[in-house]
């Protein structure tokens, strides 16, 4: 039976809970247990599949097609444990599995209530695998007192009462706000944040403070005391130049300790930290730089590619050079020559998206990169607009476009080189898509085979001849084109099993030129760099000691 650690937060929301649970679970795995993480978000949407990256972030894909929380992303990128549909769950995905039995007859007539019938569909999605691992790492989303998250608060509360004692731990991450006019920390925000906690029958055994300032012994005696927590379990959460330092930042700090003495496990064994060490080695030690523009959509907020960004850093670290990646807004180039905003670069990358939005801009950013042999990454939408470039300027298709964008315009405008998806093959049988489905979950989701041309640029980078990557689309290049497009130099060296659908392309006579059906970036790790990542970030270097 594992050991659960219940990680909530307190004061503001955004202080980091998601990269703290992630490195507690680094460091339990450096002692050699074994762990999985899961998220709990208070929202209603079932999930964050049909929400704006302006509002929520990127979606990170699991193998078996769950669309979750960005926090699953830093999980996987801190333990290497792959994700699955059953570590993320929200308010909403709770909410409609309890409806859809009351419907089914299933609770017996009895008056549907939040207390049982809600807490107990949050527990027992809590209990799923836990005689898998040492440790189950649970993060409950927002901050104590929202009202959003009452009902999870209390199914953690009567889940560790159900439990034996000394089975659930509970972490609670705080703000120490330093008032600079009066040059002092702040312990009063901490003081109130774990007495609405204990309100509601939760008492943190670990105290996780975050500050820009070092945390004098004296503030420290005071939290322990006036929150009813051990002194050696108040534990300095400071802030730092990499997310990757933080396995190594809270060992130093004594979280990792704090929590095996919270559940007695004594002696413990000592850590190994090798490879956090080596990390941060070829970040801190890097031997040169390069400069990757971001060419996408949804710059304005970072969050939205924030895989990309950490696999372009993973594919620095795996070349030890320093990626500076700038992001570059799309539609800039709709209005504008995108040489003098590209000219500066060494490697241009152009992620997926939704909608027409900026998808002339990234049109062009393709453009300039085959025509000016500057490495090329293109991901899903990218990899989509590098064919539609390639159709207009190479195989004189000069309307191509998407079926999405006449979808989206509600008229035909364009010979259809992108295609809504009917259908596809997924496992062992066949799945069945309509243009009048709901958005939610519809989508070509998760891990799918692709089989790599022997000789390509992409089967030298995988030394493979079969892959499997996560997807996230329901538009498809469609193979019809395929005959005009080779015929040009546009190679479509990956393809699915069947021989169907397009999963790589590449331009031969470039230097590294390559567009994706799937995300890379979702499987990329600072210990395990992703070998697109890496080889395209090498082709960078190569590009930067011509100039």
């Amino acid at each position: 039976m594992a050991r659960y650690v219940f990680i909530t937060g307190g004061v503001v929301s955004s202080l980091g809970k998601g990269l703290a649970s992630a490195a507690l679970g680094a460091l339990l795995q450096a002692r050699g247990f074994t762990v999985r993480l899961r998220k709990l978000d208070p929202y209603l949407n079932v999930d964050p599949g049909t929400m704006s990256p302006f509002e929520h972030g990127e979606v990170f894909v699991t193998d078996d097609g769950a669309e979750t929380d960005l926090d699953l992303g830093h999980y996987e990128r801190f333990t290497g444990v792959a994700a699955r549909k059953t570590d993320s769950v929200s308010s909403g995905r709770i909410y409609s599995n309890v409806l859809e039995k009351e419907r089914k007859g299933l609770y017996l007539g009895k008056t549907i209530q939040v207390v049982p019938h809600v807490t107990n569909e949050i527990k027992d999605f809590l209990a799923i695998g836990d005689d898998e691992v040492d440790f189950m790492l649970c993060e409950i989303g927002g901050t104590v007192g929202d009202i959003e998250g009452l009902p999870f608060f209390e199914a953690i509360r009567q889940f560790s009462q159900d439990r034996p004692r000394g089975q659930c731990i509970f972490v609670h991450l705080t703000l120490l706000p330093y008032i600079s006019a009066s040059g002092e920390l702040k312990t009063k925000p901490t003081q109130h944040s774990v007495k609405e906690l204990r309100s509601i029958g939760i008492a943190p055994d670990v105290l996780l403070l975050r500050s820009e300032h070092p945390i004098p012994v004296k503030e420290r005696e005071k939290i322990a005391l006036f929150c009813n927590v051990r002194r050696d379990a108040v534990v300095a959460a400071p802030d730092l130049k990499t997310i990757y330092e933080a396995p190594l930042a809270y060992h130093r700090e004594g979280l990792d300790q704090a929590v095996l003495d919270a559940f007695g496990i004594s002696p413990a064994p000592k850590p190994n930290l090798d490879r956090w060490e080596d990390v941060m080695d070829r970040l801190v030690n890097a031997e040169g730089e390069v400069k990757v523009a971001i060419v996408g959509k949804y710059t304005q907020l970072e969050d939205a590619y924030k895989s990309i960004a950490e696999a372009l850093t993973h594919g620095g670290m795996a070349n030890r050079v320093r990626v500076r990646a700038e992001w570059v807004d799309s539609e800039i180039f709709e209005r504008e020559d995108p040489a003098p905003w590209l000219e500066g670069f060494h490697a241009i990358c152009v992620p997926g998206g939704f909608g027409e939005r900026g998808t002339e801009g990234m049109i062009r950013a393709a453009q300039f990169a085959r025509e000016r042999k500057i490495p090329y990454l293109g991901i899903c939408l990218g990899m989509q607009m590098a064919v539609i470039e390639a159709s207009r300027n190479l195989a004189g298709v000069a309307n191509a476009g998407s079926e999405e964008f006449d979808h989206e315009a509600g008229v035909k405008r364009f010979e259809p080189v992108v295609y809504h998806l009917k259908e596809w093959v997924q496992g062992n049988h066949r799945v069945e898509r309509k243009v009048t489905d709901d958005k939610g979950g519809t989508m070509r989701l998760g891990a799918y085979t692709a089989m790599l041309a022997e000789g390509s640029n992409v089967a030298r980078v995988y030394g493979s001849a079969a892959i499997e990557e996560r997807h996230r689309h329901r538009y498809e290049v469609d193979i019809r084109y395929r005959d005009k497009l080779e015929g040009c130099g546009l190679w479509f060296s990956g393809m699915s099993p069947d021989g169907r659908l397009p999963e790589i392309v590449e331009v031969k006579d470039h230097p590294w030129f390559i567009g994706v059906q799937f995300h890379p970036e979702l499987k990329s790790k600072p210990f395990a760099p992703h070998p697109l990542f890496a080889d395209f970030v090498r082709a960078a270097l190569e590009i930067s000691r011509l100039v």
